[in-house]
């Protein structure tokens, strides 16, 4: 017998969440009528889809089957959608876009206003994820990625080359002096990314500026946020290097500005299902339009 789209809808939802009760939530379903759905589907398919504990659901081997192929289908379909929704005459639709937290917090954001007013019909989710989102799952329709993709059959597109700032307020470095060389830093409080999955792998280069390789001086404190790590130094707590894109460290002082830095190469990541959308189009053209505007300052 053909399944039911309704019970594969309701059966993704419990997947996802991990419980009838959450599933029922988001789909404006009584926990009861979304056990019924599930049930009538495992009858159908005659193999359980779930193991029930006290704690919520698990999916059983052929559950997780289901999921991928189930998932997989909604996703194509949601791009679909979009795809055939969109005006061939002007950029139109809801387009999810994805970055690191501090690109997105600091430098995206601000510059949404601007793009929105250029784009009235478009709407934005902006998704702020230091590790990368699958975007061939759909998870978001274009990447601001901070390193070439990773993932295969994604169309990319280097967009700019950012070096870092050594940055602190004046009141920290009035207290503790000016470092003169890369080797006075050791006498200085570092503030670095934690190990957490950063986003660059070249973000805690500070700690092993002026030192021997393989011997790095300790951080006095660790965060996994660029944009806490902002705010931590103009607090006076210490030192960091900042990519240069956190355009606002105009009331911080640059420290060492001679002492190069690392490069970070940033990408405009998007499946090759949205090569002709026109809201990926008009994004990708505002992005280069404003980065190559900064670098031309």
């Amino acid at each position: 017998m053909p399944l039911d789209w309704d019970k594969l809808r309701v059966f993704h939802a419990v997947a996802e969440a991990g419980s009838f009760t959450h599933a029922g939530e988001s789909l404006n379903l009584s926990q009861s009528a979304v056990s019924r759905q599930i049930q009538a589907l495992e009858e159908a398919l005659q193999v359980p889809l779930f193991h029930r504990h006290a704690r919520g659901l698990i999916l059983t081997e052929q559950g997780e089957s289901l999921n991928r192929t189930v998932r997989e289908v909604f996703a194509k379909l949601a791009m679909t959608e979009a795809l055939l929704t969109e005006s061939r005459e002007r950029a139109a639709g809801r387009l999810k876009v994805t970055t690191t937290t501090g690109f997105g917090a600091t430098w995206l954001a601000p510059r949404l206003k601007k793009f929105m007013t250029q784009h009235p019909d478009v709407t934005v989710t902006l998704l702020l994820d230091d590790d990368d989102l699958d975007l061939a799952m759909r998870e978001a329709d274009v990447a601001i990625r901070m390193h070439p993709p990773k993932q295969p059959d994604l169309i990319q597109r280097h967009i700019a080359t950012f070096g870092y700032k050594i940055v602190g307020s004046a009141d920290y470095l009035k207290q503790t002096g000016m470092p003169q060389r890369p080797e006075d830093l050791d006498n200085h409080r570092l503030v670095v990314y934690g190990d957490y999955r950063p986003p660059v792998e070249s973000i805690n280069w500070l700690v092993e500026a002026g030192r021997r390789p393989g011997s790095p001086r300790r951080a006095a404190v660790e965060v996994n946020s660029l944009p806490a790590i902002l705010y931590a130094v103009r607090s006076g707590l210490g030192l960091a290097a900042l990519p240069d894109y956190m355009g606002e460290l105009a009331d911080l002082t640059q420290v060492l500005p001679e002492l190069k830095s690392p490069r970070i190469d940033s990408y405009f990541v998007y499946p090759e299902e949205m090569r002709h959308s026109k809201r990926v189009g008009v994004f990708r053209d505002f992005l280069v339009a404003e980065l190559a505007a900064i670098s031309s300052s």
